[in-house]
């Protein structure tokens, strides 16, 4: 029984939603900025982040086949999740997800990375032996014309689906934050600037995701680390990072000067029960310390090592960071009472349907797809090629 501080309701003593819908917005925020960061090469042509174009489609996609997990953990009957594409609930925001997922999953992002790996797809059918063989012949779908004009094709159509895919990343992610800003029963949540917070916050978190990615498997790949990249990948970082704050900012300064009835009650929750994971984890460490540690790379000539080592800070930080706002906003929402006279905490389990370890087997499992999708379609550029030249090590 969770402890409760004044006079609470008794629906309210045991929250509804526990770490699970923690994880659930986290992951799908991974999912929109790694997408995010591809279209910068394809769409936006910024050549210098191509060497994580692929690793970021296959990023996007490892997370995205689990973000749907934590909510079918969390549903009492996880067996009917299926009704909803048969009977569509179209006034439902959290219903329509459903749709909303199928249709980034297949029509945009599978659909995208196919086309892209379709020429290394068709030569590994024909150089590969065996089970790989038959695996690589299914992948081609039967289109196996790798032609200069099929190609030229394939990456007209892959152009238009990642331009498609943008604002698809957008409306996944955004509708999480429609979700919690819609609900005007609870002021923690109910502010139109929570949809946009949440898709500059996805943007920061799958960005930092990436370049820890390409930055950790060169080094296991034993490669050069391409600074180029990585010194534009923490660019728009820092840059996206800067207006995510800015807005959370003025969305606080907003509910300072406000300061409705339900002021008191929240600026006591930030002062006691969320401190550390609020002020300390999520702003001080978590958003202002990533922000100077990158803003620090853009003013100071440092060498390569050293930039190295403050992006890896800089990433693990921020992705820290993120987690905890996601967990501010789907718990700490959910510790004060509508009456605004009493608290109550939330006690996670370590062995349950939705405790601590379900939550980190979740966490692991989509690096545990990504290792089979880089073993199945390498992202490296060299792959295609089926050589792989010489390089010093990286350090």
């Amino acid at each position: 029984m969770p402890g409760v501080d004044g006079f609470m309701y008794p629906n309210e003593i045991e929250l509804q939603w526990s770490v699970l819908i923690v994880l659930y917005p986290f992951l799908t925020g991974l999912v929109a900025g790694a997408f995010i960061l591809a279209s910068l090469e394809r769409v936006f042509q910024v050549e210098a982040v191509k060497p994580t174009y692929r690793l970021a489609l296959l990023t996007a996609l490892s997370f995205l086949l689990v973000a749907p997990l934590p909510l079918q953990l969390h549903l009492g009957h996880p067996e009917r999740s299926y009704e909803m594409y048969l009977t569509p609930h179209r006034t439902s925001a959290m219903a329509m997800f459903g749709f909303v997922y199928l249709w980034y999953l297949m029509a945009v992002l599978v659909l995208e990375i196919w086309l892209d790996y379709r020429r290394q797809i068709v030569l590994l059918s024909q150089s590969s032996t065996g089970w790989k063989r038959a695996i690589y012949s299914v992948m081609t779908l039967g289109s196996t014309n790798i032609s200069e004009r099929a190609l030229a094709i394939d990456e007209k159509a892959g152009w238009l689906i990642t331009v498609i895919g943008i604002p698809s990343a957008f409306l996944l992610h955004g509708y999480v934050g429609f979700i919690f800003g819609s609900i005007k029963a609870n002021p923690w949540w109910s502010t139109p600037l929570m949809p946009v917070v949440f898709i500059f916050s996805a943007m920061v978190s799958g960005i930092a995701l990436v370049m820890l990615l390409y930055m950790l498997i060169t080094w296991a790949r034993r490669q050069v680390i391409d600074m180029k990249c990585v010194d534009t990948v923490a660019r728009y970082l820092f840059y996206i990072f800067v207006i995510d704050f800015s807005l959370e900012m003025l969305d606080l300064i907003h509910r300072i000067y406000e300061a409705d009835e339900s002021f008191r009650s929240l600026d006591f929750m930030v002062h006691s029960k969320l401190y550390l994971s609020h002020i300390v984890v999520q702003i001080a460490l978590g958003t202002i310390a990533p922000i100077a540690l990158l803003g620090l790379t853009q003013v100071a000539k440092l060498s390569d090592i050293a930039r190295k080592r403050i992006y890896a800070a800089a990433g693990c930080l921020t992705l820290m960071g993120i987690f905890a706002m996601r967990w501010n906003v789907v718990i700490g929402g959910q510790l004060f009472s509508k009456s605004f006279l009493g608290y109550t905490t939330y006690k996670m389990g370590l062995v349950a349907r939705e405790g601590l370890l379900m939550a980190i087997l979740l966490t692991i499992l989509p690096f545990a797809i990504l290792w089979v999708l880089v073993k199945v379609l390498p992202p490296w550029p060299e792959a295609s090629s089926g050589s792989i030249p010489d390089a010093e090590p990286a350090r």
